[in-house]
């Protein structure tokens, strides 16, 4: 499926969906949307590059191992518990801060914080099996 339109138009694609990933992940618990769901289209935005550029291109493109990325993105979730036990709360409740920026409030939550680790793993984990996969069935 290396054909020359296809080629040509899946670095767009996957830019495209990786842009609207992220407006998924952002969306978050206040609308349908997430880190795990956000996390499956980056993915397979990863997939189709690969599929029709290769693996080398993807490896290149995400600069960093995907099971490194899934690990940082466990870290990242782990460590958005752990700021409730400073606060004094349960384990993995939301804390919010209100930060003034350029004159506009942010609600900025461990929440965000725990639904970017999401999107971390899950994007690392199937980017991983994906190449693998790709790999194999090139040889």
């Amino acid at each position: 499926m290396r054909t020359v339109i296809f080629r040509s138009i899946a670095p767009y694609l996957t830019s495209l969906m990786v842009l609207f990933s992220i407006f998924v992940l952002l969306r978050g618990h206040n609308l349908p949307g997430g880190g795990f769901i956000g996390g499956l289209i980056a993915a397979s935005a990863l997939a189709i590059y690969g599929i029709a550029c290769g693996v080398a291109p993807v490896r290149r493109a995400i600069h960093f191992h995907p099971m490194a990325i899934s690990a940082f993105g466990l870290f990242l979730g782990a460590g958005a518990g752990v700021l409730s036990v400073f606060a004094s709360v349960p384990f993995m409740t939301g804390l919010w801060t209100y930060p003034t920026l350029f004159g506009v409030e942010l609600a900025l939550s461990s929440v965000l914080v725990f639904d970017i680790g999401v999107y971390l793993v899950v994007v690392g984990a199937i980017a991983s099996i994906a190449l693998a996969l790709e790999e194999r069935d090139r040889d």
